[in-house]
């Protein structure tokens, strides 16, 4: 359910449940606009040429199609198949499960308050998932921190109820980011120093990202960092070789971040 929204706009991915298929082509429910429907012609249903649509489409089929054209007077929506790829299918497909997640999420939210699930939505719910793209995203905010909603401007009573009920529901992803410093450094004792650097290497800033450092093969040492997206992840690791190289240069060494090592063993 797309709160707020009547119909989708043209351009969007949509979720649909395909009601009937014709040999002109398939009437398509949207999940995610309540009673509405969309129509599926068989020239855009596969990038070749369809002889039987029924190859490629049936009744009760969960699909993600592109919005090509929306008129909201007649309440029609055209729909293509062929034009989403099979990244943007599971993307989509994710986005709708986290938004009905979210939506029940909600509705234990507005329950705890005494609320309805729309008063709690017109409270806090609109204005979270404009601040973070989406609702799902507000509770994993939550989750992984309630000081990030606080910080944010957000406060109320519901803050906390909100918190709670993101914690006991939301498990937080991470992702790992790897790469591959190599460290040298000329004096006798170089080796004392690369193990200084590398110690720095993994005084991180943050309690919910983990660096640790493996050891391949003289000069080169794989750095993993484990963190909640990918964006911080790339970050910290930056950091993490930042802290080594400036250590080890201040010793007389050398040392410089590389993504891919071809003879490395991980």
């Amino acid at each position: 359910m797309v709160r707020g929204k009547d119909f989708p706009d043209e351009g969007d991915l949509v979720v649909g449940t395909v009601r009937a298929v014709e040999n002109f082509g398939a009437f398509v429910k949207l999940e995610e606009y309540p009673e509405k429907e969309g129509f599926l012609h068989i020239a855009e249903v596969s990038a070749g040429w369809v002889k039987r649509i029924r190859d490629f489409v049936r009744e009760q089929q969960r699909v993600v199609c592109k919005v090509l054209n929306v008129d909201t007077g007649r309440g029609h929506v055209d729909l293509s198949l062929k034009r989403v790829n099979e990244h943007q299918k599971r993307e989509k497909i994710q986005e709708w499960k986290n938004d009905q997640k979210a939506e029940k999420l909600l509705e234990i939210v507005s329950t705890q308050l005494k609320k309805t699930t729309d008063e709690a939505w017109k409270e806090f719910g609109a204005k979270l998932a404009e601040r973070y793209g989406s609702l799902y995203t507000a509770f994993e905010e939550a989750a992984n921190d309630v000081e990030a909603l606080k910080e944010d401007g957000f406060k109320g009573k519901w803050v906390e109820a909100f918190a709670q009920v993101a914690k006991e529901n939301i498990q937080i992803p991470f992702v790992d980011v790897r790469g591959y410093l190599e460290l040298t450094c000329p004096k006798a004792d170089g080796i004392v120093h690369i193990r200084e650097a590398l110690a720095d290497a993994l005084k991180g800033e943050f309690e919910d990202v983990g660096i640790t450092i493996k050891y391949v093969g003289a000069p080169h040492y794989l750095v993993k960092v484990r963190a909640p997206d990918f964006k911080i992840g790339e970050q910290e690791l930056s950091k993490a070789a930042e802290r080594a190289i400036k250590v080890i240069g201040k010793r007389g060494g050398q040392g410089q971040l590389k993504k891919e090592l071809e003879a490395a063993a991980a």
